[in-house]
């Protein structure tokens, strides 16, 4: 038998009118002024990065993979998930890594994969890695702080699969971006790795992660973000936990993200760049509900909102092979050097429990009328409650 291949790159018709309709749907809901710009600008150019996914969850893509290749990183981050910096000595080698593809190219619904880190580019064999998923059929978001994205290496990037680059930039100036990078250079650099991404003809997807030392600069890098032209931008929010626990104060409380949400849709209304929200999935709900929360506006929402995806579209791998449902949810559901991924998938109860969120939630979260499409963070629950499973202490809408 050969090699297992990934579904060729293939839209069918359905399935373009569906994420267009949810991009539409979105757009009524924020009253966006610039819709079909929108749409027929990055929203058609979007569709290759989301390999036939469609409709909205917390990160954007129904169904996908992120492989954590390294722990290796060229900055200090403060905010870091992954606490990276130095690689960890038990990180997937090269062969281990290719039957990890192998194995991810058995689940059907898995077409595009991120690659993060630490910073994927430090990996000695990371073009190695990226052109066997492409062999596979793969196509790739790698999630990096673009200080590292010379021309050429823009160019090798397309070349072995990759779509589009995932670049973070915390703030519109340099000053703050390089405090919570740790690197005098960290905004220049990126911002030099963006432009080299962009002559590549890479999809650009700028990550801001929301935070105390940053909200003020929000709407300011919205700004800066539809000038450099990116495709996407998300907006996480700081979830307290790898190298984030040490600033756990500047997590959001929910005044605040009652603050972040109010930003973020009178920015979008007017925003060339697709702006959505990551680790807040009560946006959809609050943006039902400021659009008068009737019957027919939640059940078109719950045709293309998903909520919290963790587990149940989402899966993380960690460099060492350890399977988590989210980078943000730390709950280890097996290894890929102990047992096939497909298994783990599959059968761990963590997932289970996830794709069956609406038995298994507790506290408010389990009786919200918006549990299906939101469903709450799993990752700030489990980061400030202790269980994965009980009710997002953040949310604002149901006190």
């Amino acid at each position: 038998m050969g090699k297992p291949k990934v579904p060729p790159f293939y839209i069918p018709p359905t399935l373009v009118l569906r994420q267009l309709g949810s991009l539409l749907y979105y757009g009524y809901l924020v009253r966006w002024g610039k819709t079909f710009h929108w749409l027929f600008g990055s929203g058609f150019k979007t569709l290759p990065v989301a390999s036939g996914a469609y409709g909205m969850g917390c990160i954007g893509f129904p169904a996908h993979p992120v492989w954590e290749v390294t722990l290796a990183c060229n900055l200090r981050c403060i905010h870091c998930h992954a606490s990276s910096g130095t690689p960890s000595p038990d990180e997937l080698t090269t062969e281990e890594g290719f039957r990890l593809l192998d194995e991810l190219a058995k689940v059907r619904e898995f077409r595009m994969l991120v690659i993060t880190g630490g910073e994927p580019l430090v990996r000695k064999d990371i073009f190695d890695l990226l052109a066997h998923g492409k062999e596979l059929g793969f196509s790739y978001v790698i999630a990096t702080n673009a200080t590292l994205i010379t021309e050429e290496t823009a160019f090798r990037l397309k070349e072995n699969g990759v779509s589009g680059v995932a670049v973070s930039l915390d703030a519109p100036v340099s000053s703050i971006h390089n405090m919570i990078r740790n690197h005098e250079r960290a905004f220049e650099l990126a911002i030099r790795g963006i432009k080299n991404a962009k002559r590549a003809g890479l999809v650009i997807q700028v990550n801001f992660t929301a935070m105390d030392y940053n909200l003020h600069t929000l709407e300011g890098t919205i700004d800066l973000v539809n000038d450099i032209g990116a495709d996407i931008m998300l907006v996480y929010q700081l979830v307290p936990v790898g190298r984030g626990r040490n600033i756990r104060d500047a997590s959001l409380g929910r005044e605040r993200n009652k603050r972040l949400y109010e930003i973020i849709t009178r920015k979008q209304r007017d925003s060339r760049t697709i702006v959505k929200p990551v680790a807040m999935p009560q946006y959809w709900s609050y943006m039902i509900k400021s659009n008068g929360d009737n019957g027919l506006l939640r059940g078109i929402g719950k045709a293309f909102f998903h909520g919290c995806t963790a587990g149940r579209g989402l899966v993380y791998i960690k460099a060492n092979g350890d399977v988590w449902p989210c980078p943000f949810v730390e709950v280890r559901a097996g290894n890929v050097r102990e047992e096939p991924f497909t298994k783990i998938w599959r059968e761990a109860e963590v997932f289970k429990n996830l794709r069956n969120r609406k038995e298994t939630l507790k506290g408010k979260c389990g009786t919200c009328k918006f549990n299906e499409i939101c469903g709450g963070c799993r990752g700030r629950a489990l980061a400030l409650t202790g269980d994965y499973l009980g009710e997002d202490p953040y949310c604002f809408l149901e006190r």
